[in-house]
């Protein structure tokens, strides 16, 4: 088996030009990607297309045809994503060397820049229509957001293999604090297909389809108030005038659950708590030691540790009523 590493033009260029049925331009070029490798391909009539292959043991195949799954449905109903193509195979998702790719249609756009009442609200019902299409089945290889069970496994390993030896009861309290905490808040909750990391960066304008949905890598299972937090621009007791335009918009397709504003905070935490587990698996790769030289010192830990504790602070505040 070749090495993900070794993904280089000759070694992928005829096996997608197979997969596509058509000619490919020498032409490449990389885009910046830390998890999977994606390329900008063209075929001999200049026209674009984005392979993207998927890093090995990051998704299972079904996991990543779950996503495909969602991605299809959200076109079904109009949503503006972009769908992978269909191969020769008659499938989404080819494979070189175990390595699983797809190839998708480049599609450009801006940034879109949430400001102004009615930005919120177009997102709230951009937001509220991909919930309905997420809602029309489930991703069953993808995981399912709660606290006590991927947050508490996110915290199991990092006491096994991470959390250094003399700042682990302290960072096993406040963790175990948090999510005995927020549990209850979780109980009975709708549960959805969801984006996943639906902040403002994955949301661009275009002239010709208006707002469009991109990078579905994380889509789960889970509560869609996950799908509002990434959004707002601080913690809730800042910003609810924009929470309260986004759930304007929301409601245009679907009601908005009551409890959103006291799921934020601990929605935030187990963020948090998240990021450190996915960097704790990265920390033996050298672009990731490149990057984050200082991760896992003591120093690291102290400020991971005060950061929770302050994050906990912000749960106590909702829950008392001091939002």
């Amino acid at each position: 088996m070749h090495s993900f590493e070794g993904l280089v033009p000759d070694r992928f260029l005829p096996v997608l030009e197979e997969a596509l049925g058509i000619e490919l331009s020498s032409l490449i070029r990389p885009f910046p990607s830390y998890i999977n490798r994606v390329y900008e391909i063209r075929t001999m009539d200049d026209v674009s297309y984005v392979a993207k292959f998927y890093r090995p043991g990051r998704w299972l195949i079904d996991a990543i045809r779950d996503e495909h799954a969602f991605l299809a449905d959200c076109a079904e109903v109009e949503i503006p994503v972009v769908c992978p193509l269909q191969l020769a195979t008659g499938k989404t998702l080819g494979s070189l060397d175990d390595i699983p790719f797809a190839v998708f249609p480049k599609r450009a756009g801006r940034r879109f820049d949430i400001e102004a009442d009615e930005s919120w609200q177009r997102v709230g019902t951009l937001l509220s229509r991909l919930h309905n299409a997420g809602a029309k089945r489930s991703a069953p290889s993808r995981l399912c957001l709660a606290p006590k069970t991927t947050t508490q496994e996110y915290v199991d390993r990092l006491l096994v293999d991470g959390v250094a030896d003399n700042r682990k009861q302290a960072f096993k309290d406040i963790c175990y604090r948090i999510i005995d905490t927020i549990a209850p808040y979780f109980e009975n909750l709708e549960t959805i297909r969801i984006h996943g990391d639906f902040h403002s960066g994955n949301i661009l304008e275009r002239p010709d389809t208006g707002l469009m949905v991109i990078d579905f890598d994380d889509m789960m299972n889970g509560p869609p108030a996950q799908d509002f937090w990434l959004l707002l621009p601080d913690h809730y007791p800042a910003c609810k005038q924009q929470l309260e335009k986004l759930c304007e918009g929301y409601q245009m397709f679907r009601d908005v659950d009551q409890r959103l504003p006291l799921l934020i905070e601990g929605l935030r935490a187990m963020r948090l708590i998240y990021f450190t587990a996915w960097c704790n698996m990265q920390r033996n790769d050298f672009q990731f030691q490149s990057k984050f030289p200082n991760w896992g010192s003591d120093a690291f830990w102290v400020q991971e540790i005060n950061d929770l504790r302050v994050q906990y602070a912000n749960i106590m505040d909702a829950f008392s009523g001091d939002v």
